[in-house]
């Protein structure tokens, strides 16, 4: 038999915590849904440009950039800001804005590119260089994420 003690529910997070875990959440789903859409697109365009199926460009990769970049790592946030409130680290507000800009400015230009590739157009070297500064901002948003982790980790022990 179990006593009342057992029973009881978790404290509740404090507002700011609860913030973060609702922006993480629509995040994780926003995430999901254009990594899906990426998926569709890739799909029914190469089929449109008359590829064959299994046609593997940077248009391929998009789906799982936005899945695996995107939905993954903001879900496994999710679940570290609940264990180590991360939110009560200043930086992890400019984690959560620059990693998600980075994520996005990606996958934007994998997109752009990837158009051009089943278009059999030459892309502008600019792309890259856009694309570079995606993953600078990604690579950013992640020293942001682990200092904010460390801190977190700190706080709890």
């Amino acid at each position: 038999m179990t006593s009342s003690s057992d029973l009881t529910a978790p404290a509740l997070a404090a507002p700011a915590q609860r913030r973060a875990l609702s922006q993480l959440f629509v995040a994780t789903v926003t995430w999901i849904a254009l990594g899906l859409v990426a998926g569709l697109f890739y799909r029914e365009f190469t089929k449109a440009q008359g590829f064959p199926n299994g046609f593997s460009g940077q248009l391929a990769l998009v789906h799982t950039h936005l899945l695996a970049l995107g939905a993954l790592v903001t879900l496994i946030v999710l679940a570290l800001e609940k264990l180590f409130a991360l939110s009560a680290s200043r930086l992890f507000r400019w984690f959560f804005w620059i990693y998600n800009a980075g994520v996005l400015l990606t996958a934007a230009m994998m997109t752009w590119h990837g158009i051009l590739d089943v278009q059999k157009v030459e892309a502008s070297k600019a792309i890259s260089g856009i694309a570079g500064a995606g993953h600078i901002l990604i690579g950013a948003g992640f020293v942001l994420l682990l200092i904010s982790l460390w801190k977190g980790i700190r706080r709890a022990s």
